[in-house]
């Protein structure tokens, strides 16, 4: 079934508010950004993240370490703000947020727990 109007409104102005947050936290913004909403669920994917020094590090498993560990230290402290946002765009409360990053191929992952089922509001 092909998204509705305002849920292709809403998914763009996530994924722009994920490439400002990007860029204001992490220093760079990805090269590509998708998102989804699945009924309670956003789904945001992140490519292309990574700076050249964090891609100097990603080639060893230490480095790998040391990449993911500075990055999940970074989302905790922007946590609140990615929250505010979302809510504002959403009009739904944050539950939970998870996130992973491969640094090896410089994608991130985040998954977004919302307070309601937007989707179904969304059709």
């Amino acid at each position: 079934m092909k998204n509705g109007t305002k849920q292709v409104e809403m998914e763009t102005a996530i994924r722009n508010a994920i490439i400002k947050f990007e860029q204001e936290f992490m220093g760079r913004g990805p090269s590509d950004v998708r998102a989804f909403i699945l009924r309670d669920i956003i789904l945001i994917r992140l490519k292309g993240v990574l700076t050249q020094a964090e891609r100097q590090l990603a080639k060893s498993n230490e480095g790998i370490a040391m990449v993911k560990q500075m990055r999940q230290n970074l989302i905790s402290q922007g946590r609140d703000q990615l929250c505010r946002q979302i809510l504002e765009i959403t009009g739904a409360e944050t539950t939970a947020l998870f996130t992973d990053i491969d640094a090896k191929i410089g994608e991130r992952v985040i998954v977004v727990t919302l307070d309601r089922d937007l989707e179904s509001t969304l059709m």
